[in-house]
């Protein structure tokens, strides 16, 4: 089931009058005109077996993450977290591992500098976790807005996730320190916070990188209807994900281009970006485009599906 169809399907019928709504659906965060302050909303819900195995994560790492996925939305459309709600649903068995969950929520709390402020409690055979927040923001971003000529931009290093959660999966004795610096990259994500500012002052459009670098640049490919080129030559490899695909023989450029769960931040500006790597730029078409010395390869649109 392709998620993306799915969801459009479901949301034909929801549809949205209130003039005060100035984005719905299909971007990193609903905006919304509230006495004249724009206010973002978004949540995300981590689905146990789905989402994270409770025995590759510990409590504190996945209360952590939890915030973060979130605080990263916020963040790529411009905005600082405000106020957040939590829903959980656990069974008898997940109580300590609540009370250690709810310890890396207060840590993650601390460092982006918000408050949850309610939530809900249920019962469940698996454990599930809701979190819905609030941002605030002076001028917001969305994924419709990249034009021709701009340069493609992404905030630091990808791949590093998803090598991490190989690694988990592997069930190894024992792991090299490189391979355990890799697995908190997926464990414990920073979403890019001290980047507001910046996008604020030079981003005409950006996404956070969740589902993977392809598919998350095709929906800003689709939704500003432009053509994204990435050159391959400026993709950034990370030391750590160098040594990784070559102990285990792999294609680094594949983990940066569909690996997912970096929450980093892939946005357009026309402007020179010091602090980020440049790796493309936007032209009048339609796709997303890799740019190697053979030629250029349409890649294929495809992303983490949570369905």
């Amino acid at each position: 089931m392709n998620e993306f169809k799915f969801i459009n399907e479901l949301v034909k019928t929801l549809e949205i009058k209130d003039k005060d709504v100035l984005v719905g659906f299909g971007d990193d965060c609903a905006v919304v005109n509230c006495g004249g302050k724009k206010l973002l909303f978004t949540n995300d819900i981590l689905v146990e077996n789905r989402h994270f195995i409770k025995s590759k994560i510990s409590g504190r790492d996945l209360g952590w993450k939890l915030v973060s996925v979130n605080v990263s939305d916020v963040v790529s459309s411009g905005g600082f977290p405000r106020w957040a709600n939590i829903s959980i649903a656990i069974s008898k068995e997940d109580i300590e591992y609540i009370k250690d969950i709810y310890l890396g929520i207060k840590e993650a709390l601390d460092f982006y500098k918000f408050s949850v402020i309610g939530g809900n409690t249920s019962s469940s055979e698996k454990l599930i976790l809701d979190f819905f927040l609030v941002g605030e923001t002076d001028r917001y971003i969305t994924r419709d807005n990249a034009k021709a000529g701009e340069k493609v931009f992404i905030s630091d290093y990808l791949g590093l996730s998803r090598a991490g959660l190989e690694l988990l999966l592997m069930n190894k004795d024992r792991y090299e320190d490189f391979e355990l610096k890799l697995i908190k990259y997926h464990t414990r994500p920073v979403a890019r916070i001290d980047l507001v500012n910046l996008l604020k002052e030079s981003a005409s459009s950006c996404i956070d990188i969740s589902d993977g670098l392809a598919g998350d640049l095709g929906h800003i490919s689709r939704l500003s209807r432009k053509r994204i080129v990435i050159e391959e030559n400026k993709l950034p490899i990370h030391p750590l994900l160098k040594m990784y695909c070559e102990k285990y023989n792999k294609n680094p450029i594949d983990y940066i281009l569909y690996g997912g769960e970096d929450y980093q931040l892939a946005f357009t500006s026309s402007k020179d970006i010091g602090n980020c790597f440049e790796i493309g730029y936007i032209e009048e078409g339609e796709g997303v485009y890799l740019k190697t010395e053979c030629g250029n390869t349409k890649l294929k649109d495809i992303g983490f599906s949570h369905i």
